[in-house]
């Protein structure tokens, strides 16, 4: 990660913090990061030197214009400071330092098929209470594992895929 990524994040957070806004700027970090890994566009247009920055800054400002007025000078500051194209690793850090401030932490969980809302809160529980803090879950589908899930959360993984069960098996068999 850019340590200028890292500064602005830290500068946002406290200015977010001094304000009371914190979670509300998290949300549009959040979106942030989510909108710029989605579009390839956007990600072109605020890395590309041929676009104005006026452009730029107009277009962030209709994209994410129900934003807080802190994610609002964000977008110009960078702009001003021509870092538009490190947008995206400043949301992502700002989420990470959220986080951390929170005891939140992301816990990865891989299925053959997507989480249903009651599995989603066993598995939150299930974090809570190996790690003691709360998590935020992120659901990855993978159909490659048959069944079962892999959770990782932070450097822990637990596999209980079918998939591993089978290769465990085959193995036991071949010795």
């Amino acid at each position: 990660m850019s340590r200028a990524a890292i500064r602005y994040a830290k500068a946002v957070l406290s200015l977010a913090k001094d304000q009371n806004k914190m979670l509300d700027v998290q949300t549009d970090m959040k979106r942030i990061s989510d909108t710029i890994e989605a579009s390839g566009e956007l990600r072109m247009v605020l890395q590309s030197p041929l676009i104005k920055s006026e452009v730029k800054l107009a277009s962030l400002k209709e994209i994410f214009k129900n934003s807080q007025d802190i994610t609002q000078n964000l977008f110009e500051i960078l702009i001003r400071n021509k870092r538009i194209e490190i947008l995206d690793k400043v949301a992502i850090n700002y989420q990470q330092l959220y986080d951390k401030m929170h005891n939140i932490q992301v816990a990865k969980v891989t299925t053959a098929i997507p989480l249903d809302a009651s599995l989603g809160m066993k598995v939150k529980a299930k974090v809570k209470e190996l790690t003691g803090n709360e998590a935020v879950l992120e659901n990855i589908v993978d159909e490659s594992i048959i069944g079962g899930f892999i959770l990782r959360v932070g450097d822990l993984q637990y596999n209980a895929s079918i998939k591993n069960k089978l290769t465990t098996l085959r193995r036991e068999l071949s010795n």
